[in-house]
């Protein structure tokens, strides 16, 4: 069974940084690509970054220049850093992963990044 585990959520100050982790685990197969998207109350789920199992990213514009979108394919793990973080940064974020044979997506539970004063 295919389980994806965040952490690094939390706090956090305008223009200040956070990173978040995510570990997936159950699939001998390993995972296409693997992301985050979040969703801020009263909007719909957005893609943040995606990464492939080849390194090609994709990213919401909002975050280009900002946000930074790592993986390690032998480990199935994937993190954001995230930089200059907003008040509209604040949302849900969740882990997402795109199984490599069946090519369903996953998802975690979700991690909070409140950004505030």
């Amino acid at each position: 069974q295919v389980q994806l585990v965040e952490s690094g959520g939390g706090l956090v100050q305008p223009g200040g940084s956070l990173r978040l982790s995510c570990a997936a685990s159950g699939s001998t197969s390993g995972f296409y690509a693997m992301g985050w998207y979040r969703q801020a109350p009263g909007k719909q789920r957005e893609l943040v970054a995606e990464i492939s199992s080849r390194g090609s990213t994709n990213s919401a514009d909002s975050v280009k220049g900002r946000f930074t979108i790592s993986r390690d394919g032998a480990k199935n793990t994937v993190d954001l850093q995230m930089n200059s973080l907003n008040p509209e940064d604040t949302a849900v974020y969740y882990c997402t992963a795109v199984h490599l044979t069946s090519r369903r997506r996953y998802w975690g539970q979700g991690t909070q990044v409140t950004v505030s004063s």
